[in-house]
């Protein structure tokens, strides 16, 4: 199937070497320059999906207890599995891994594995029966040129989010192993120690030019690759050059000191993906019971028209005004009856009537009958005409003996009002009338 990979014309690759003389890219970037990094994660923990420029990488990450090496009892294995779907590339054959895909499998294991970026100890549960096997399988989705650096960091982050099963060693001989779900308790991630990020450089003519992340048409017309896997550490972890133009040991060095750079920014921009995919599966796995438990109450089913608001605030504001005005007029009606001379009387007439046993010690005539239309201020009567209503009401508890201190007191208060009749049309006069007149009445029948 290598006949079917894209060959550029003498003219196209002319025009390419030109314009990277001139420390241009086809694309526009500089000779150092990495392409837009994207990465995604999956509803699975393990799962990640990379986009650098063009590329399109998949890794899905999944484990299983195995018996380990002889040779290494009491370690995990990490494994690496690429898949090369035709849809990427018509110059990948289904099923049979290539030159490619077998390189591109091996230098991300041995920056992986060798590097021991993972801990491979933390992975053993009954040493030399029980181990986890990690399995890192990358899917290669489109080609845009350097699969391997996009696959490196596919893997990276998949294995950044991935959670095994939590398990636990009982049984008769402490050799039975329990694997819970993640219902039941929570899974727990895998112990990284730093992670090994691959860097690739193209050699262009004699190995004077060089840039980074070379593109699918610039990988068609370099003259050599190098790849170095560097940590944020600025720690060499591998170094693949499959075969090519030969390098100079001094520009070498130079990628090296590039890649460390390089590796630092990759390294931050993973850690900050998988903090924000952590919190926010934290906050989808967080459950909130209500504080209390809703209680039904039957309610009559109300249907409020528009008219109903304005009636209701009408009748609210005439409310307000009635108490109002009923404020007032009891306010004026205190001050009439404190200042009447009739109140007066009253007030001496209970001193002297305290011990009265028959009637009431202490009546007041607005304890019966009061309703609040009466105590209106346009409603109410005049203030002698109540004076007068209240001198009838006064005089009904009272018993014979004093009927003659009532007298004595009227006629005073007669006195008094012949003096106020001059400066007012209706005075205390007119309320005292009718008890002369009584008085008449009970001594022509006597």
């Amino acid at each position: 199937m290598e006949h079917l990979r894209w060959r550029p014309t003498v003219n196209e690759r002319d025009f390419i070497e030109c314009a990277l003389q001139s420390d241009l890219r086809v694309d526009g970037r500089h000779s150092f320059d990495f392409r837009k990094l994207k990465i995604t994660f999956g509803r699975e923990d393990g799962s990640s999906e990379v986009q650098l420029g063009e590329t399109h990488v998949m890794g899905y990450v999944t484990v299983q207890l195995v018996q380990p090496y002889r040779d290494r009892p009491n370690e995990g294995t990490l494994a690496i599995f690429t898949e090369f779907s035709p849809m990427a590339d018509p110059s990948f054959e289904p099923g049979r891994p290539g030159e490619l895909a077998i390189e591109l499998g091996r230098v991300i294991d041995r920056g992986l594995r060798e590097s021991r970026a993972v801990d491979m100890e933390s992975l053993c549960v009954v040493a030399g029966k029980h181990v986890w096997s990690v399995r890192v399988d990358l899917h290669i989705l489109d080609n845009g040129g350097n699969l391997i650096d996009a696959a490196n960091i596919a893997a990276l982050a998949a294995l950044s989010t991935f959670r095994r099963p939590e398990c636990t060693v009982g049984g008769d001989d402490g050799q039975q192993v329990t694997v819970h779900d993640p219902e039941v308790r929570d899974p727990l991630p895998l112990t990284i120690h730093h992670m090994p990020i691959a860097v690739t450089f193209a050699y262009f003519g004699e190995g004077n030019i060089v840039v980074l992340d070379p593109t699918y048409k610039e990988e068609a017309v370099m003259g050599g690759r190098m790849t170095a896997i560097v940590n944020s550490n600025g720690d060499v972890c591998a170094i693949q050059k499959a075969g090519g133009e030969g390098v100079m040991s001094s520009v070498i060095m130079q990628c090296l000191r590039i890649a460390s750079v390089k590796a630092a920014d990759i390294t931050s921009k993973i850690k900050k993906a998988v903090d924000s995919y952590t919190t926010e599966k934290a906050l989808k796995k967080v459950k909130r019971l209500p504080t209390s438990v809703p209680q039904k109450i039957n309610v009559t089913n109300v249907t409020m028209d528009g008219k109903g608001d304005g009636e209701l605030e009408k009748q609210s504001v005439q409310m307000h005004s009635d108490v109002q005005q009923i404020s007032k007029g009891d306010e004026n009606q205190q001050s009439i009856k404190r200042n009447s001379p009739l109140t007066r009387d009253r007030i001496a007439k209970h001193k002297q009537t305290s011990t009265f046993i028959g009637g009431p010690s202490n009546w007041d005539p607005y304890s019966k009958g009061v309703t609040l239309r009466s105590l209106k201020i346009s409603d109410l009567p005049d203030p002698p005409t109540m004076v007068k209503a209240s001198s009838r009401e006064d005089a009904q508890p009272m018993t014979e003996s004093s009927n003659a201190e009532v007298n004595t007191s009227s006629a005073v208060a007669a006195g008094e009002s012949e003096s106020h009749e001059i400066g007012s049309p209706k005075s205390l006069k007119d309320a005292i009338k009718p008890k002369h007149k009584r008085k008449k009445k009970k001594s022509d029948r006597s």
